[in-house]
């Protein structure tokens, strides 16, 4: 999938959205040339990989007691190292190809509060996959230059950026965090809430990718919101048979009604802390929200009437921190040498 053309600029420079749900990569004058899960199947007996991404998606909740299925990261940061490495070797040759034969520079994300130790462990995963070169930076950072906004301005720039594992909070200005918060709120326990929800409700059990249709097909946060209906199937917890019921977009939104909370009230510490000055830019400049969680009918809506500042989805807004990753680095072209190290995490 490509989403943004650029000017051709010759090397092999990527930045990688290293997502809990997704990983999606961008290669410097193409745009982003990958999508692929973030999942990996694996023989049990002889831990043999036998399939990575979109194949190994298909097969969550049909494998036999054989294989096993990993989601190798957890909440935005790895929880299964070696799994890691292989999945993100495998992408990473898919992506390039035999278009370069050196070892590419890779930006790479990661959660705005996450611990020295798995951003750590994120650096030595993409080198072991074969990078020359690793950038880790924020996601926020990274969310909202592919959004579009100038980081580098003396000016109060406010991202929420809802991915699967994380809520990341940020208040952005001269080119770094002044605040931020992150929340283990965000897609994949969206999914959960639902699975929760109906299950209580309805007696059904239904699994994470029927959860995941229902989210995208009729989710919203509003319960006021026009009702919309979807016929979806799973097994009777009473009987053990299977059943199909319908679920209604009123039914989301209470599922969804405690995720919110968390969210909005993370929205709420990050404009607590805020200066005087840069709150008062994000009150005229408004909110900008990024990631898959953002684009939940009326979820942006919810945001302004809780918090009175105007909010808006960002164009693209799921692939956001993959575009701002893969340009990161030629934005950092364009700063001063002695400002850069404010501007990373680190790098190897």
């Amino acid at each position: 999938i490509k989403i943004f053309k650029g000017e051709i600029m010759f090397g092999s420079d990527i930045g990688i959205d290293l997502g809990t749900s997704s990983v999606l990569i961008y290669i410097r004058g193409e745009g982003i040339v990958l999508q692929e899960p973030s999942v990996v199947a694996i023989e049990r007996s002889s831990n043999k990989v036998i399939a990575v991404g979109e194949k190994a998606k298909e097969m969550i909740g049909k494998e036999p007691p054989n294989i096993k299925v990993i989601r190798p990261l957890k909440d935005g940061v790895i929880s299964d190292y070696n799994i890691t490495e292989i999945m993100l070797k495998y992408f990473i040759k898919k992506a390039i190809g035999k278009q370069s034969s050196r070892r590419p520079k890779i930006a790479i994300c990661v959660p705005s509060e996450v611990t020295e130790v798995k951003k750590k462990a994120v650096k030595d995963a993409t080198k072991d996959a074969g990078a020359r070169k690793v950038y880790v930076i924020e996601e926020p950072v990274a969310a909202a230059i592919g959004s579009g906004i100038d980081i580098s301005r003396a000016c109060g720039s406010m991202i929420v950026d809802v991915g699967a594992g994380t809520t990341d909070v940020a208040v952005i200005s001269l080119g770094d965090t002044v605040v931020k918060a992150s929340v283990k709120t965000a897609g994949d326990h969206f999914n959960e809430s639902i699975i929760k929800y109906i299950r209580k409700k309805y007696n059904l059990d239904i699994g994470e990718k029927t959860a995941e249709k229902v989210k995208i097909e009729i989710g919203t946060v509003l319960e006021d919101a026009s009702i919309v209906e979807i016929c979806i199937r799973g097994k009777n917890i009473v009987t053990g048979l299977p059943n199909k019921i319908n679920v209604s977009s009123e039914d989301v939104a209470k599922a969804l009604s405690e995720c919110m909370e968390n969210i909005i009230g993370a929205i709420k510490y990050v404009l607590e802390k805020t200066p005087p000055e840069l709150a008062s830019d994000i009150y005229e400049r408004g909110i900008v929200m990024t990631g898959g969680g953002a684009l939940l009918y009326g979820f942006d809506r919810l945001i302004k009437e809780k918090t009175g500042i105007n909010t808006v989805v960002a164009e693209e807004a799921l692939y956001c921190v993959a575009l701002g990753t893969g340009k990161y680095m030629e934005y950092n072209k364009n700063i001063p040498k002695k400002d850069k190290r404010r501007l990373f995490f680190g790098w190897t």
